[in-house]
């Protein structure tokens, strides 16, 4: 499955927009929602082809939604990496534990980032 449609769920608009750029820039087709009710209607709208998760939102925090994405059938497919400035490593385990396939902190590191997306290739 090649990676086209990616979601990107912050809530700094710095951030998406950063994100956006860079992905539309290499042929992807990006949605973003800034927290998790926003996020679960971008996913009832179009399902993604993978999700970037901030952890830190007001409301319900990155490993939450992950967590609640990955426990609905319809969308438990769908991989997520989570993207945050949380960089212990007990949060990279704890997002590897409520579902996510990957980890990445931030400043976000272009190269390892698009390592990991062609990873789920």
């Amino acid at each position: 499955m090649t990676i086209q449609k990616v979601l990107i769920v912050d809530d700094s608009k710095t951030e998406l927009l950063f994100m956006t750029d860079l992905l539309q820039k290499n042929g992807m087709t990006v949605r973003t929602a800034e927290g998790a009710d926003e996020a679960f209607r971008r996913l009832a709208e179009e399902k993604p082809d993978l999700i970037l998760m901030d952890v830190v939102m007001p409301g319900k925090n990155g490993f939450q939604l992950t967590r609640s994405i990955n426990r609905t059938p319809e969308y438990a497919d769908i991989p997520i990496i989570m993207c945050t400035s949380k960089s212990l490593e007990t949060d990279r385990v704890w997002g590897l534990r409520q579902g996510a396939r990957d980890y990445i902190t931030k400043p976000i590191d272009i190269t390892e980032l698009f390592l990991k997306i062609k990873a789920l290739d």
